[in-house]
């Protein structure tokens, strides 16, 4: 089965309330199986545009990666990020060779 995969860029505006995020979106995170691949760290940006803060989170399963998005426990923790940044999201599946 291919894992499925969230793909975020994100702009912080005020990243003391940001970490209320953070903390509120573990849980989920942790019932659905993600595991952090990047989480914000060095880049460049070659081509296209870019965002401050660029994450990779891995899922057991693209149904997963789904279902953690659409959980109450993440909607929580959205609601806490949405007011206090601007986010592009793509959850996409993997390649399962």
């Amino acid at each position: 089965m291919a894992k499925g995969y969230w793909i975020g860029r994100v702009d912080v505006d005020n990243f003391e309330k940001y970490k209320k995020y953070v903390t509120a979106n573990a849980a989920p995170f942790a019932e659905y199986g993600a595991r952090f691949l990047v989480r914000g760290g060095q880049f460049e940006n070659p081509e296209g545009t870019s965002r401050s803060r660029n994450v990779v989170l891995e899922f057991p399963s693209y149904q997963a990666a789904l279902d953690c998005y659409n959980s109450a426990g993440y909607q929580a923790a959205r609601a806490l990020r949405t007011p206090v940044s601007e986010c592009d999201m793509v959850i996409v599946e993997g390649h399962d060779e």
